[in-house]
C-alpha cells in the first residue's frame, strides 16, 4: 500500500490522485513505498521513498564471482575449505 504524506497545503483527491499517477509512471527498478507532496506556492516537489532491496554479497573464490556455495561439487568445496586466508597488518 502507497502511503502518500502532503505538506505545505490541501489537495482535492482527485488532484493527489494525478501525483500518485505520475509517481507510479517513473522509471524506478524499485518498489514505490511512500510519496511525498510538497506545496510551496505554484511549486510541487515529490519526494519518492521506496522498499530496500535485499543485498547479496558476492566473492570471488578459487576463481569464481559467487554469492553463495551451495552449487559448488566436492572438488570446489574442498578448494573453499582449504585455502589459505591472507590477514594485512598495519
Amino acid at each position: 500500500m502507497l502511503k502518500v504524506n502532503v505538506y505545505g497545503g490541501m489537495l482535492k483527491e482527485e488532484e493527489k490522485q494525478a501525483y500518485v499517477d505520475y509517481a507510479l509512471t517513473q522509471e524506478h527498478e524499485q518498489t514505490l513505498k511512500e510519496l511525498d507532496i510538497t506545496l510551496d506556492g505554484e511549486y510541487v516537489t515529490l519526494a519518492y521513498h521506496y522498499d530496500s532491496v535485499p543485498f547479496e554479497r558476492i566473492r570471488r573464490i578459487t576463481g569464481y564471482l559467487v554469492g553463495t556455495t551451495d552449487r559448488f561439487n566436492d572438488g570446489k568445496k574442498a578448494e573453499v575449505d582449504n585455502r589459505v586466508k591472507h590477514v594485512t597488518s598495519k
